[in-house]
């Protein structure tokens, strides 16, 4: 399969991350890039640049990169509020997509994202890329698939940062060099603030979905992975905000979530006030996992390093990415976390040039990214109302909750027209 070239709607800092895998691991060659930052523009530019040596375009609007020369591939890694639009304006323009995680802000974004795919007969992973580490792989077929844990009843996700969010974000004018009405679009206008070009817009409900859909998504995702886990059945979630002072965050700094699912209960939980609960924590990554418990044993799993405690007799088991020989007493954290993420972004990059060669999903296709991302979804939504929902993704509503069902889809600022799956 000839290298395909590539498009970049989305400049910044995570843009750049997924661009540079693709470059590493395809031999692409980029021919357009598009930001509302002019900023981003000129700094990606100049790093593609003397990576390759061709200059690509540059655009503003997407819409205008796309009426030109169609890239094979289109990466979307804005943020989230801008997610869906595009995405599906590339897969009508007939390129395959790359798109960040969560795919989108809300439930019917998602159902619109899967809508377009298969209408067009796109190719679209998403980044959810805990699929394709080593270490999640080797943990499912070495305890899952081996049955080692015996009947999972419970599995647990979590994410444990500390430090809090502390600190109101300064009130600032627009620089010359940001269309911030481009930038907001179909969100809600905010003042601009500081923290807003770099990932600070994270803390706006208007932009997202917080930290269980930042951080939450990669673990319910790579769970809902490793255990072959399709939609849960009912969705409840407690929280909210406990430290409101000094900070002009308006998503939840804990949050408790219980997902449902026919053959198990699986629940996710972040803090970002406090110690980490997690025993030996030496990593950031080590407070970021999943931990499956079964009727024959206890599997944890991180970034780094997985255990597997049996319930009866046996030694306890435990590897670490960072250690020559396994051991997590010669873990080398010189390089930080670096090695083990560029590995599973080279995987995740291969898998999907291989689905894209037989046109066929990818590990990541959409499908599944919709249902882990409308899992934090519905989640916000459940913690907003202060009881349980249940998703029919058959009938794309609550039933016999009109309520939550009215905040399936987020209404957009004009002139922008939010994407149903009808209608794409």
């Amino acid at each position: 399969m000839k290298a395909p070239t590539i498009g970049l709607i989305g400049s910044g800092w995570y843009g750049g991350v997924n661009l540079n895998s693709l470059l590493l691991n395809t031999g692409g060659r980029v021919t357009a890039l598009c930001d509302v930052n002019t900023n981003h523009l000129t700094e990606t530019l100049a790093f593609v640049a003397e990576r390759q040596g061709a200059v690509p375009w540059t655009f503003v609007d997407y819409k205008e990169m796309l009426a030109s020369e169609v890239p094979d591939i289109v990466i979307v890694a804005t943020p989230d509020h801008w997610h869906a639009l595009p995405a599906i304006a590339a897969m009508k323009a007939g390129a395959d997509v790359l798109l960040e995680k969560p795919i989108g802000v809300d439930v019917l974004e998602g159902e619109a994202l899967v809508a377009a795919a298969r209408k067009y007969d796109r190719v679209v992973q998403v980044n959810t890329q805990r699929r394709s580490y080593p270490i999640f792989r080797m943990a499912k077929e070495k305890f899952v698939e081996a049955g080692r844990l015996g009947v999972i009843g419970l599995v647990e996700t979590y994410w444990y940062s500390g430090g809090g969010r502390k600190g109101v974000a300064e009130e600032l004018e627009v620089p010359d060099y940001l269309d911030y009405n481009a930038w907001t679009g179909p969100a809600p206008m905010r003042p601009f603030t500081a923290v807003m070009e770099d990932r600070g817009w994270r803390r706006y409900q208007e932009y997202g979905n917080g930290v269980v859909g930042d951080m939450g998504v990669h673990k319910i995702d790579v769970a809902r992975w490793m255990l072959g886990l399709g939609w849960p059945t009912k969705i409840s979630s407690t929280g909210g905000i406990r430290f409101p002072e000094g900070t002009d965050a308006n998503t939840s700094d804990y949050q408790r979530v219980v997902l449902e699912f026919p053959e198990l209960t699986m629940t996710w939980e972040h803090r970002l006030w406090g110690r980490s609960p997690i025993r030996n924590q030496r990593h950031w990554s080590d407070g970021w996992g999943v931990r499956m418990i079964g009727t024959k044993g206890t599997l944890d799993v991180t970034m780094l390093h997985y255990t597997f405690s049996p319930n009866g007799p046996g030694e306890e088991e435990t590897y670490h990415e960072l250690a020559p020989d396994g051991d997590p007493a010669n873990a080398d954290f010189s390089q930080g976390s670096r090695p083990v993420e560029v590995m599973g972004e080279k995987n995740h990059a291969e898998n999907f040039m291989a689905a894209r060669a037989s046109r066929s999903r990818p590990v990541a296709d959409i499908e599944e990214g919709h249902i882990s991302s409308a899992s934090c979804q519905l989640a916000n939504i459940a913690l907003t109302l202060g009881r349980p929902v249940s998703y029919d993704p058959k009938t794309r509503t609550v039933p016999g909750d009109a309520e939550a069902t009215a905040l399936l889809a987020r209404n957009y600022r004009a002139p922008w027209k939010h994407p149903m799956p009808n209608s794409v």
